[in-house]
């Protein structure tokens, strides 16, 4: 891979060489706005709901969410695997292996598109009535999810392909496509709901179109690219040893990622048992919330690419700043923004919602988890440095062990004993607290035994 042609690309960045603070920022700037545009355009969905289609609509797009990220964070992190495949092929500069991935990755994508039509068309409404939905909510919140999930192939054709781009560096044309689409989604929002008052179906279905779109425009992109990771229709099959590598990398993350949402439709079910109120509240909460976690998620996928990159091409010394980095990026993140939500809540939570019973839970529940978001944001930038390493089974564990865990031991015994709002909720700091702590030590122990020797290059074979 010649370094001319990387040069030639304006859009990437040379993350193994030169000043890491300022590349460190560049990088996570389009990152966190495309995130944020992503859940204004979200947002767009919920305010739009209950404006105009009432409390119950609210909390059923609402009430799903938990649900949805159970159902594909495990395909969604097979893009993980991808990333962290494409960063350190680049680095390494091995081109038929960035070119085996980035096709591989693709085709995976649709199929795993595929399977989750299938998975959410069936499963939505007994899973949704084991979550404990109210009997106002339950239709409404499986209509919801059946069209959504139609848009599954869309969805994460954009997310491995955004995973390709990042991974060399590009992360401003991913956020160019997501505002056209996300534009579009708010349009439609606006036409289906207010003017054909269709509802959670007509948010829905707003949605698939504006997925359709920001996916077309990725892989026109990867299509049309003079690049190494240029996609080629034609070339689109599964490599073997790429599909082994991109699972044993992506699968602990997706699953991490699944078996946290367990947690949070247990939390959501315990929610639920409050009412329709309490769950609205909760809602615009948590959509608040994830403006926040948006930003700081930047930094954790900063670490991720940059990490990978630079243990490609053996600059291990480098990799151990960049940590550093960013552990004081999500820091600094977290407390402004996550404080800065508390603040101006009651003006926030307005947007969402008029009824002040409905402002006074979601006050409730920024107060206890936006002002330690920084803790969770730190957590997931050290996952990402062990990820970066090629070591994925390892954080899951401890992710799984530290925060899943301790929040369902919480519910069904700290929680049983004092059933309040805040004390389920308390749950949340505490796990990330304990969780980040324990990764701290095994980021310690895994650069030990690496002794900055290419260790789990074997992982990549």
């Amino acid at each position: 891979m010649e370094s001319q042609k990387r040069a030639a690309n304006k859009y990437e960045i040379d993350m193994c060489n030169g000043p890491i603070l300022s590349k460190l920022v560049i990088f996570a700037f389009p990152l966190m706005l495309s995130g944020i545009l992503q859940l204004l355009f979200n947002a767009a969905d919920i305010i739009v709901v209950g404006r105009f289609a009432g409390s119950e609509s609210l909390a059923a797009v609402g009430s799903t969410s938990s649900l949805i990220n159970l159902l594909t964070n495990v395909f969604i992190g097979l893009s993980v695997g991808a990333n962290v495949l494409v960063a350190r092929y680049y680095g390494s500069q091995s081109r038929k292996d960035l070119e085996e991935t980035v096709h591989t990755s693709i085709l995976l994508a649709v199929i795993g598109g595929v399977i989750l039509i299938a998975v959410g068309l069936s499963l939505a409404a007994p899973l949704l009535e084991m979550m404990g939905t109210p009997e106002d909510v339950l239709p409404l919140s499986v209509l919801y999810i059946k069209i959504f999930f139609l848009g599954m192939p869309a969805n994460l054709l954009y997310n491995f392909g955004s995973a390709v781009l990042r991974a060399v560096g590009d992360t401003r044309r991913p956020l160019y496509f997501l505002l056209t689409a996300g534009v579009i989604n708010v349009i439609l929002n606006l036409i289906f709901v207010i003017k054909f008052s269709m509802g959670v179906a007509g948010v829905a279905l707003a949605t698939v179109i504006s997925q359709c779109i920001s996916a077309c425009l990725i892989i026109r992109c990867l299509v049309i690219s003079e690049a190494d990771y240029r996609l080629c229709i034609r070339k689109l099959r599964l490599v073997p040893n790429k599909v082994r590598s991109i699972v044993r990398i992506g699968l602990p993350a997706g699953l991490q990622g699944a078996i946290f949402s367990i947690s949070n439709v247990l939390i959501q079910s315990s929610v639920n048992s409050f009412g329709s109120v309490a769950m609205a509240g909760n809602t615009a909460a948590s959509n608040i919330e994830g403006f926040v976690y948006t930003a700081m998620n930047a930094i954790y996928q900063t670490a991720l690419s940059f990490g990978s990159q630079n243990f490609g091409a053996k600059k291990y010394k480098r990799m151990a700043k960049i940590q550093l980095y960013c552990l004081g990026l999500v820091t600094i993140i977290g407390l402004v923004l996550g404080n800065g939500a508390v603040f101006f809540g009651r003006q926030l939570l307005g947007i969402y919602s008029s009824e002040q019973t409905v402002i006074q839970y979601g006050l409730n529940r920024m107060r206890i988890i936006a002002t330690t978001y920084c803790v969770c944001g730190m957590m997931d930038v050290m996952v990402g440095g062990l990820r970066g390493m090629g070591c994925s089974v390892i954080p899951m564990i401890v992710s799984l062990t530290g925060a899943c865990a301790l929040r369902v031991v919480w519910i069904y015994t700290v929680f049983a004993m004092y059933r309040t709002l805040p004390v389920l909720y308390i749950s949340y700091p505490v796990s990330w607290a304990i969780t980040f702590l324990a990764h701290v030590v095994t980021y310690i122990i895994v650069r030990r035994k690496m002794g900055y020797c290419s260790l789990y290059d074997e992982s990549l074979r």
